[in-house]
């Protein structure tokens, strides 16, 4: 017979037992644990990513392009890409920037360039049906007097401008001095503005083609370290852009056709008034600068003023 003592020690194992068993296991490490989680991207980074999606969405065209309306047409080469009308409408309020509103025939770029790079820069094209422009007065207009008055025009619209809570834009002068080709019907010019708080000072390389009912226009926005590029290539744009069969300036009617109411210098000047009234063939003032559009893409901060931007508050 066991002794009290050894039945106690028994009944103690016995009791422990369960304890043991039940006890919790420590949980196995992860096999992944060791493993580090993908470092986070950087703005810049995920500006690059939201830029080259929102392209790749973009629906560009080479080759023969009719214009909305039928008037005119492009032989685009494959040194440029045409934006449809409806998709540049929303490039310029989407990606550069600009106020809603305007309606455009298309965009072109260069094929070599993206739209939302730092270097990108693009064609706005845009139609003015105000009749008939007479090029008489090509020979005769004093182009330093007329930048004189645009200059004059644009301080007294900054003071507009300012007031409303838009930075100021100002004409610097002629970036290059504006020719007409008589036999072709074709002018360009070239404006070199300063905008508050910009870093570059911005180009507006303008070309405009006269037709039989209007004025077919195309300007180049870009900052002013692009001038000899945009410049090179505005002469290409020239060479492949025309209005179609029976809508050149070739074709007017007189006493059928409507006449417009300036000349060649009118629309150089863009904002000033003709004696008729006023007219409109420029997009407000003066296009917007094109800003850098990656990183406000990414819902991140602009890095260039861009002309119809208001001011923080």
């Amino acid at each position: 017979m066991k002794s009290p003592i050894a039945l106690c020690l028994l009944l103690v194992c016995l009791c422990a037992a369960p304890l043991a068993a039940s006890a919790p296991k420590k949980p196995a490490p992860k096999k992944d644990a060791a493993k580090k989680s993908a470092p986070a991207l950087s703005e810049e980074e995920e500006a690059a990513a939201a830029a080259a999606e929102y392209e790749s969405k973009l629906d560009f065209r080479r080759g023969r392009v009719e214009l909305p309306g039928g008037f005119a047409a492009l032989d685009v080469p494959e040194g440029f890409r045409y934006l449809p009308a409806e998709q540049a409408d929303k490039f310029l309020v989407e990606a550069w920037g600009n106020p809603p509103g305007t309606k455009t025939l298309g965009m072109l770029f260069p094929s070599d360039t993206s739209p939302l790079g730092e270097d990108g820069w693009g064609v706005v094209i845009t139609y003015n049906d105000d009749g008939h422009v007479d090029d008489a007065d090509a020979a005769g207009i004093d182009y330093d007097a007329l930048l004189k008055e645009m200059k004059q025009d644009s301080a007294e619209r900054n003071k507009e401008r300012t007031a409303q809570g838009y930075e100021a834009a100002t004409l610097v002068g002629w970036a290059a001095a504006p020719r007409y080709d008589s036999a072709s019907h074709k002018l360009y010019w070239a404006r070199e503005i300063s905008f508050d708080g910009a870093r570059e000072h911005t180009l507006n390389y303008d070309i405009r083609v006269l037709g039989r009912e209007g004025v077919l226009s195309f300007n180049a926005v870009a900052g002013m370290s692009k001038l000899s590029e945009v410049e090179g290539r505005m002469k290409e744009v020239m060479g492949f852009s025309d209005f179609s069969a029976g809508r050149r300036y070739a074709d007017y009617r007189e006493g059928n056709d409507r006449l417009a109411a300036y000349g060649i210098g009118a629309l150089v000047a863009g904002n000033l008034a003709a004696k008729a009234g006023l007219f409109k063939l420029a997009l407000g003032a003066l296009l917007a600068a094109k800003k850098f559009v990656a990183l406000a893409l990414a819902g991140l901060v602009g890095f260039v003023a861009k002309l119809f931007r208001r001011k923080k508050s």
